[in-house]
C-alpha cells in the first residue's frame, strides 16, 4: 500500500469563509463524454477551492454533476460566479455561442479549449496538453527530448504556462521556467485521469491565489505531484487503475 500524504492545500485562516478560500468554476463535460465534466468537477472539489461553480451547459452533464455532488452550485452564465479561477474544456463542453474565456484572475484550459489560450485575459492561463493536443496546436512531439524545448516554446510564445502531461510531466511557465515532474508513471495512462488533474489544478490555484510566476509555478508542481501520488496509492491498491479510483485516491494523500 502507498501511504505517503504530501502537504499540498493551502491553509486556512481560523476566520475563513466558503468565499475566502477561492471559487472554481468549471465548464466541462457534453452528451458525448458526460463523465468529463463528473471528473473534473470531482477533482475541483478536492483542490481547496471553498466554493465550486458548474456553468450549465446540457442537461444530462448538469443532472450527473449535481447527482453526484449535491455541495457544487451550477449556473446559468459565468457573469453569476465570483470564481477567481475558471477550469475549461475537459469532455468537449458544448460552449455558449460568442463564448469568450472569462476575465479572471486564473484560466485553466484542457482537451480541445487548449486552442483559446492565445484569446485567454486571465492574468494567469494554464494549459494542460496531453502530446496529442499540443500537436493540435502546432508543437510536434517527435521525440522524448522534445517535450521540455517545445513546452518552453509554447509557454514562451503564447504567454501561458504549460502542463505538458504524459511520462515526465513538463511544467513551463512564460517567463522561461521549466521543472520535470517525474513521480507519475502509465498508471495514470487510462481515460479521465487528465480532467481530473484540470480541475484539481483549476481548485488550487483558487485557494492558494498565487500573486506572481514562481508562485503559480510551485501550485502547479503541487498539484502534479498530488495527482501522481495519487496514482501510485490507487495502482498499489487496485491494480488495474480507473479513473474514479484516482478521485478517491485523491482525497486521501492530500494535506
Amino acid at each position: 500500500m502507498f501511504n505517503r500524504r504530501i502537504r499540498v492545500l493551502a491553509p486556512r485562516a481560523i476566520d475563513a469563509n466558503k468565499y475566502t478560500h477561492g471559487v472554481v468554476g468549471v465548464i466541462a463535460g457534453s452528451d458525448e463524454y458526460p463523465g468529463a465534466g463528473l471528473l473534473c468537477v470531482g477533482g475541483a472539489r478536492r483542490g481547496g477551492a471553498g466554493y465550486i461553480n458548474y456553468l450549465f451547459t446540457e442537461k444530462r452533464v448538469a443532472d450527473l454533476v449535481i447527482g453526484s455532488y449535491p455541495d457544487v452550485v451550477l449556473l446559468d452564465s459565468i457573469s453569476e460566479s465570483k470564481a477567481n479561477a475558471w477550469v475549461i474544456g475537459p469532455g468537449a463542453p458544448k460552449l455558449p455561442k460568442r463564448f469568450s474565456l472569462p476575465t479572471t484572475k486564473f484560466v485553466v484550459l484542457d482537451a480541445d479549449a487548449v486552442n483559446m489560450a492565445s484569446k485567454s485575459k486571465a492574468e494567469f492561463t494554464v494549459i494542460t496538453p496531453h502530446e496529442g493536443e499540443f500537436k493540435s496546436m502546432g508543437y510536434v512531439v517527435e521525440h522524448p527530448n522534445d517535450r521540455i524545448p517545445l513546452a518552453l516554446k509554447a509557454a514562451r510564445e503564447l504567454g501561458v504556462f504549460v502542463v505538458l502531461k504524459g511520462f515526465n510531466t513538463v511544467i513551463a511557465t512564460p517567463g522561461g521556467l521549466t521543472l520535470v515532474e517525474s513521480s507519475g508513471g502509465s498508471e495514470l495512462a487510462t481515460a479521465g485521469t487528465g480532467d481530473i488533474l484540470a480541475g484539481f489544478i483549476g481548485s488550487m490555484l483558487a485557494s492558494w491565489n498565487p500573486d506572481n510566476e514562481g508562485a503559480v509555478l510551485e501550485v502547479l508542481i503541487k498539484a502534479a505531484r498530488a495527482h501522481a501520488f495519487a496514482g501510485k496509492r490507487a495502482y498499489r491498491a487496485k491494480r488495474s487503475l480507473v479513473a474514479t479510483d484516482l478521485l478517491d485516491s485523491l482525497a486521501r494523500v492530500v494535506l
